[in-house]
């Protein structure tokens, strides 16, 4: 008698636009079905607060867009990723994105940890985010009160490891793609 299983079935961007609206978070990562409940208010506040500071950059510099959650970034049939924000560029963003997604990777992705999908943000994601083109990846842990920035150097290489800020050492949140912009972790996190 074997015990063998069968294949599951891969799932796609067909099978995830066919599922009622139930208020959850569907994402595809080649083919694997993931879903996660609502995020917490204390994520929902990280997530407003660094979409105000970002947008307001971008909206005074004329820089592009920062969309948030809900929204997917169809990368292929197989993935379909809804991170917690993103930013594209102008330009990008005229030849990426369209009424429906995006259809490549966002030059900022966000991610705000949560116990669901702490492990998937930063291992499966990270990897798809690397692949896929993204210029940095941040990744903000509520728990410890961190973010830890990944960038893609200029001489192409992969995300790497830039630096882990804390808001216990009164760090701020810089990056190229902003430049002159500066968000204190203090205006980041919600008071313990």
């Amino acid at each position: 008698m074997s015990s063998a299983q069968p294949a599951r079935r891969a799932w796609t961007y067909r099978d995830l636009v066919a599922l009622p609206d139930d208020c959850l978070r569907h994402e595809l990562i080649d083919g694997e079905h993931f879903v996660s409940p609502s995020p917490n208010t204390a994520h929902q506040t990280i997530s407003k607060r660094l979409f105000v500071a970002l947008n307001n950059y971008v909206d005074s510099h004329r820089a592009g867009e920062v969309l948030y959650a809900p929204f997917d970034v169809k990368l292929s049939m197989f993935t379909v990723l809804v991170p917690d924000l993103v930013y594209f560029t102008a330009d990008r963003y005229a030849r990426v994105v369209n009424d429906k997604h995006a259809t490549a990777a966002p030059d900022l992705v966000v991610e705000i940890l949560s116990p669901g999908s702490r492990r998937r943000d930063k291992g499966r994601k990270r990897a798809v985010y690397d692949r896929e083109g993204a210029r940095e990846y941040w990744l903000v842990d509520p728990d410890v009160q961190s973010v830890t920035v990944l960038r893609r150097p200029p001489a192409g290489a992969g995300l790497t490891d830039v630096s882990v800020l804390t808001l216990a050492k009164d760090d701020s949140l810089e990056s190229p793609l902003f430049p002159g912009l500066e968000i204190p972790l203090r205006k980041v996190f919600p008071a313990a």
